[in-house]
């Protein structure tokens, strides 16, 4: 068992974060599982690092003095996998909203997404989402996002991506009615057929089933959204693109290998 002791000088647990869980409900997960445990109200609980909703992976929680360290394991590189659909858009760029636009995805091949992906490599410009929780003018971005406020902009930064990893290419299904769409056209999604819609294995809601996925690998530093990464892929290809999964896979040098579920934190602390 953990002492009490222990748990005061400070711990580091790498937690794999379950889909649709935010990382605020994983942290008090475990900080109820503490309180449980031990009898105690007041400790210093934290995490290094945000997933999205829908992402999935390593998430390290800090107890006890272990906060003091929360920055500098931010500090620390990054490995995300996950997978891209091309030639479709989103508001937030991942699966929590419904596809906005379509785009051509016809001209798409694997030896366009080598060459492309080849310019996401070092040090890139990118634009962080509006749904993300970059704060702007003292509020997270989210916020106005969620307002549909169209005055408030964020500014493009530098991030480190250190490789750029395209692991697979599935073309989808045939060409459908969607093949001439305006890219400044919002579908009619009545004309999108219950047997073109598909639940994948890995991405939740809805994706049309004949639009093309690429499978990536991206080792990246502090500070780059993987989000962004995916709609500025998707521009650079002459298309769409975003995320229908992801996983964190690494930070410097904790693995998601060594993570619990969060069904066993308890198990972890009786020993």
């Amino acid at each position: 068992m953990i002492t009490l002791e222990q748990l005061q000088a400070g711990l580091v647990l790498p937690i794999d974060k379950p889909r649709q869980w935010t990382s605020f409900q994983a942290v008090n997960k475990v900080k109820a599982v503490i309180r449980n445990v031990y009898g105690i109200k007041k400790f210093k609980i934290g995490h290094a690092g945000t997933l999205d909703p829908l992402a999935t992976g390593l998430l390290l929680v800090c107890v006890g003095k272990a906060t003091k360290d929360i920055s500098s394991l931010q500090d620390g590189d990054k490995e995300y996998t996950g997978t891209m659909v091309i030639g479709a858009t989103t508001p937030c760029y991942d699966l929590e909203q419904a596809i906005d636009r379509y785009y051509p995805y016809n001209h798409i091949t694997s030896e366009l997404l080598e060459q492309t992906r080849h310019r996401f490599e070092g040090a890139i410009m990118q634009v962080p989402p509006m749904f993300s929780a970059v704060k702007v003018d003292g509020q997270r971005a989210y916020e106005f996002a969620r307002r549909d406020d169209p005055t408030v902009t964020i500014q493009p930064k530098t991030v480190p991506v250190h490789s750029f990893e395209i692991t697979d290419f599935r073309q989808g299904g045939d060409a459908c009615e969607f093949e001439d769409t305006s890219i400044h056209q919002t579908p009619d999604r009545s004309k999108i057929t219950e047997a073109r819609l598909h639940l994948y294995d890995n991405p939740q809601g809805e994706v049309p089933s004949h639009l093309p996925q690429v499978d990536f690998r991206i080792r990246c530093g502090k500070g780059t959204y993987i989000r962004s990464l995916a709609r500025d892929f998707g521009e650079a290809l002459g298309s769409g693109a975003f995320l229908s999964a992801l996983r964190r896979t690494q930070i410097g040098e904790y693995r998601v290998d060594q993570a619990m579920p969060l069904s066993q934190v308890q198990n972890f602390f009786l020993g």
